[in-house]
């Protein structure tokens, strides 16, 4: 399953990442494209946020990983943009995040290719105007299932 639609501005970035989340029903695999500044931060910070987490929610660019510890699991935040080869990953235990609790938001996905699982969903994310154009492709059946429900949930994009 394949949808579009248009975000205009921060809060609707992040309405729209709360709602992602929530179709996941805060699990999965999700990848995230689009170029630097394109919001997929942003998209992020609304979905951790929607989940609970009340204080920061920054770009991990330095770290690669920023965690998110939840009643029931984790969400984890990839930026794999400095990343110079994707066997790094396997330094870093890379394939302990991905569990059946665990909500794995990866921006840069393409640095960790043949290393990282494939995801559910992939995002891509294009700037347009004063907001973002968001393509959203189910790539699992959990994601084919997650595209249903956030394009049953409209309010707070346009199409």
């Amino acid at each position: 399953m394949f949808e579009q639609f248009y975000a205009e501005g921060e809060k609707a970035m992040e309405a729209a990442g709360a709602r992602i989340g929530a179709a996941l029903e805060w699990k999965g695999i999700v990848y995230l494209d689009g170029d630097l500044g394109a919001g997929k931060t942003t998209l992020s910070r609304g979905l951790i946020r929607a989940k609970g987490h009340q204080g920061a929610v920054k770009s991990p660019t330095f770290t690669l990983v920023e965690p998110y510890e939840f009643p029931g699991g984790a969400i984890y935040h990839f930026d794999l943009y400095r990343l110079l080869d994707p066997e790094e990953l396997e330094f870093l235990g890379i394939r302990d995040y991905f569990t059946p609790d665990s909500l794995c938001l990866i921006e840069w996905p393409e640095k960790g290719k043949g290393v990282l699982p494939s995801p559910d969903l992939t995002i891509t994310i294009a700037t347009q105007g004063a907001g973002r154009y968001l393509s959203i492709e189910g790539q699992s059946a959990h994601g084919v299932a997650a595209c249903q429900k956030f394009y049953n949930n409209r309010s707070g994009a346009t199409s």
